[in-house]
């Protein structure tokens, strides 16, 4: 299909929306219409030819008992998915009323195979039926699909091409609302530099065979495309026969429809089972291919996200029993649980635990991340952990710093992550640290927050960048020791500085009668009435306890600190007299001594009626 062909087929389909849906519905949600009736006009045209064949062997399973139908249905219409529906798309232009049409449009989305009930569901296409319904708008959206001006049968698309009308469709719809755009959909020109920095450093060692790629955050299915079309190219030109066997996992039930509906649409229905998604499927505490190993793994995982809830369904951080996120090393058990606030790097461990450690190439990986991945978290913290396991296994090749809003819905710094499990001998040990911050080409017109993009070119020195592996002004090379350090806390007692005045140390009136007439200094005031506590608490206490009090006492006497940070407390309320003060500092050391002063002083402290004791039981109400 020539790029005029495309470009008409893509502009008429976009011009639906604005023709049919205005005021319906808001723009945002035109995709929730037209992605899905794409899709179902698609389908419905590569299945007319062997709709007969369908339902005749329809009948004859029924005929037979046969529940398991769907191997025996899928081999009659020559596809991975059937419609058993008695109607096709254009039995139902001749429907009169909209109630008999809708009755009838439902019973035709009823027929389809479970894998495209599968994507309805997680459109939630049958949710906006009863709109269009009501707005008389059903029939029109179908004749507008059935348009002779375009041709959606495989007589004049084949399946790639349709695959690609489909993604530009999304991409268009992403850039048209892209305030949420860079939640599911990477910008192109990231994608592709992220599958050259995968592919093409081993393409000479690519044989022939079946790989098996991955996104574990697939979203609309982009990398895994572009990925896929990346190695193909390579094998077309080392002339090897390469088959890619395509995985992904999606928690968002909308992007995880378009990226199935996509596979389905270029043919690939083996691709399209291997993708699993929907709100339960949460790649952290729901992983979808637990006992798999990739060759290729790509992905654009979601940053400065909480994953509490992932976190308590997994046990919390004490309870949590994962093997991607428990690792042994070097010896010691690594806890890769980052803080509940923000769990990208968790996404990368999930990706490294999925290495292929027995085949030649083994894995390669590339993700994209913001920088609180380089630097969060304590030494011994998930974050440091996970840095830590992926250095020391010197499993890093390089991280690429890209230019900053190249992302449609945030303008943060962004890092390409590139790991393998197989360095090559010159790269073994060490790390790159890649510039490119101002490799790019600005956007004539912003798209959100993206207003720069990366051309062939800064692909391609971003590429040679990485691959001569030299020091320059745009590249560092470390030894991966030197991105480690050791913490240590050293310890000791508490020191503590106060200078006393003559105000400070001031007896209150109170406090007199433990003073004798001729002492006249501070310093023997305070000794005495030091020496006063202590006798008066020997008497006061049960011998076994003289000894603890009186240590107590003694760093009262000495440290006049505040009783609240102690563990035996005591507080009253303040009213600026000293003699409260003086009492407060008491009380939870000496509570028999306390009590004593507490029936003598009461009217002199003006204590609080109010006050409250804190394991001090002997502390009475004043009275």
């Amino acid at each position: 299909m020539n790029e005029v062909t495309h470009n008409k087929i893509v502009s008429f389909l976009w011009g639906i929306a604005d023709d049919v849906l205005r005021d319906l519905f808001k723009r945002g949600k035109y995709p929730d219409v037209i992605l899905p009736m794409c899709v179902i006009r698609r389908m419905d045209a590569v299945l007319e030819p062997t709709k007969k064949a369908v339902l005749d062997t329809k009948k004859l399973l029924d005929d037979a008992r046969i529940t398991e139908q769907r191997a025996a249905l899928c081999e009659a219409s020559g596809h991975a998915f059937y419609n058993t529906s008695p109607f096709t798309l254009r039995d139902l232009k001749s429907r009169g009323s909209q109630q008999h049409l809708l009755a009838d449009f439902e019973d035709y989305l009823n027929g389809y195979s479970s894998n495209v009930q599968d994507i309805l569901e997680n459109f939630k296409f049958r949710n906006q039926l009863t709109t269009l319904s009501k707005a008389d708008a059903l029939g029109t959206l179908i004749n507008k699909f059935l348009d002779p001006e375009i041709d959606l049968t495989p007589a004049g698309i084949d399946n790639h091409a349709m695959g690609t009308v489909f993604e530009e469709l999304v991409r268009k719809f992403n850039e048209d609302n892209n305030e949420e755009a860079g939640e599911h959909w990477t910008p192109r020109d990231a994608v592709r530099l992220m599958a050259n920095l995968v592919f093409l450093p081993i393409e000479d060692k690519i044989k022939s065979g079946t790989y098996l790629l991955c996104d574990c955050t697939c979203g609309t299915g982009g990398m895994l495309t572009v990925a896929e079309e990346t190695v193909l190219s390579i094998a077309a030109k080392h002339q090897q026969d390469i088959q890619c066997l395509l995985y992904g996992q999606e928690i968002n039930p909308e992007t995880y429809a378009i990226c199935k509906a996509d596979m389905l649409l270029k043919g690939e229905g083996e691709n399209a089972d291997h993708i699993v998604g929907g709100a339960e499927w949460s790649t952290l505490s729901h992983d979808a291919f637990p006992s798999h190993l990739f060759d290729f793994m790509l992905s654009n995982p979601p940053y400065g996200k909480s994953w509490k809830k992932d976190l308590e369904a997994m046990g919390g951080k004490e309870g949590m029993r994962d093997p991607r996120f428990r690792v042994m090393h070097q010896g010691e058990e690594l806890s890769l649980v980052t803080r509940s606030s923000d769990g990208q790097l968790l996404f990368l461990a999930n990706l490294a635990s999925k290495m292929n450690q027995s085949s030649a190439l083994g894995s390669r990986i590339a993700e994209v991340h913001n920088g609180s991945s380089l630097f969060t978290g304590d030494a011994g913290q998930g974050e440091s952990n996970i840095r830590r396991w992926l250095i020391e296994n010197d499993w890093v090749e390089a991280i690429v710093a890209l230019p900053l809003n190249l992302f449609y819905n945030t303008g943060i710094a962004t890092y390409i992550w590139v790991l393998t499990n197989r360095k090559p001998a010159h790269r073994e040990g060490l790390l790159q640290l890649i510039d490119a911050t101002q490799w790019f080409k600005p956007l004539r017109k912003n798209l959100g927050k993206k207003n720069c993009e990366l051309s062939q070119e800064d692909i391609d020195r971003i590429l040679k960048t990485f691959l001569d592996f030299e020091e320059t002004p745009e590249s560092r090379i470390f030894l991966n020791e030197e991105f480690g350090y050791w913490k240590v806390t050293v310890e000791r007692p508490l020191r503590l500085h106060s200078q006393l005045t003559i105000k400070a140390c001031a007896l209150p009136p109170v406090m007199k009668r433990f003073v004798p007439p001729s002492t006249k200094s501070v310093a023997t005031i305070s000794s005495t009435v030091s020496a006063s506590l202590l006798q008066r608490s020997k008497s006061a206490l049960p011998s076994g306890e003289a000894t603890t009090r009186r240590v107590m006492i003694k760093r009262v006497a000495a440290k006049k600190g505040s009783p609240k940070k102690r563990k035996r407390s005591c507080s009253t309320r303040r009213h600026g007299n000293a003699t409260a003060g003086w009492l407060k500092l008491l009380m939870p050391c000496v509570p028999s001594l306390a009590n004593s002063f507490l029936k003598t002083t009461t009217s002199s402290a003006r204590m609080s009626p109010q006050h409250s004791c804190r394991e001090v039981s002997s502390c009475p109400q004043p009275t």
